[in-house]
């Protein structure tokens, strides 16, 4: 099953490579099913990985100019305060068995398992409507908005403990409310995004490390590697693939993903 792991770690940075966003959501399921890692465990390795590989999205926007400091520094104030909470303070306080439910004993790894499955269909939902969704949001625009700092700072809250909590980058709620808040052109959002979520991501994985989590660095760098490489493949491919067509189609398999998750954990091993 870790050779199948591995195709999907250069499927996922081939996806994010192609699509600019999207790919980073199958991180822990991959970890959790294909390669045995426990689900919290999973979290902070997804952190690592969806971090790293955004920083690599993220430097060639930065390069062309289509990178917001300005909106990425308003956004992460509280993003970082919070994803950084959660990994060091509010993860390892958690017992793990929570509460029962009939026969499903809801454990702290369950429950991670769970609220995944739901950000999954969540944002399934969001890549399936993509289209529509940037036709709205192009609209809105040109209302011309007021930079919006208390939306920001929400979101930026929300964000980062919803980061934190599922080891996920919370693109599809980045993007809506920096075009919204911030009046960004739909490619500076995506830059400024990914610059979000490298630094999210990286800062809540450092977290980890200072809650003394262990970290087997051989499998984790290793893992990284191949999705670096689909990353790099994708950004290539990205020149003759609309990464806009293709959202849809990954929308549904994500939708399928996250089902098949909540079937799995709540009714069928019980």
């Amino acid at each position: 099953m870790h050779i199948v792991g591995y195709f999907a770690a250069i499927f996922i940075g081939l996806s994010l490579g192609i699509m600019g966003g999207g790919g980073s959501i199958l991180t822990v399921p991959v970890l959790v099913y294909l390669m045995g890692v426990s689900p919290v465990l999973s979290t902070a390795y997804s952190l690592f990985v969806v971090g790293s590989t955004s920083v690599v999205g993220a430097s060639g926007y930065f390069r062309k100019g289509l990178v917001s400091l300005k909106t990425a520094i308003v956004f992460l104030i509280p993003s970082l305060l919070a994803v950084f909470a959660v990994r060091k303070l509010l993860m390892p306080a958690i017992p793990h068995e929570l509460f029962t439910l009939g026969s499903i004993v809801f454990t702290k790894d369950l429950l991670v398992l769970v609220a995944f499955a739901v950000l999954m269909v969540v944002a399934a939902t969001s890549m399936i409507r993509s289209k529509q969704a940037e036709e709205v949001l192009d609209e809105e625009l040109h209302q011309k908005y007021a930079f919006n700092y208390p939306l920001i700072l929400g979101i930026g809250l929300v964000v980062g403990t919803l980061t934190g909590f599922v080891g996920a980058g919370g693109g599809f709620l980045i993007i809506p409310a920096l075009v919204l808040g911030a009046r960004l052109p739909m490619k500076l959002a995506v830059g400024t995004s990914l610059a979000i979520i490298a630094l999210n991501s990286l800062i809540g994985f450092t977290g980890d490390l200072s809650a003394g989590t262990p970290i087997a660095w051989t499998f984790l760098l290793g893992f990284l590697a191949f999705a670096l490489a689909g990353i790099v493949l994708g950004t290539y491919l990205a020149r003759f693939i609309p990464g806009a067509k293709l959202k849809p189609a990954f929308g549904w398999f994500t939708l399928a993903m996250g089902t098949f998750i909540l079937l799995r954990e709540l009714v069928f091993t019980h």
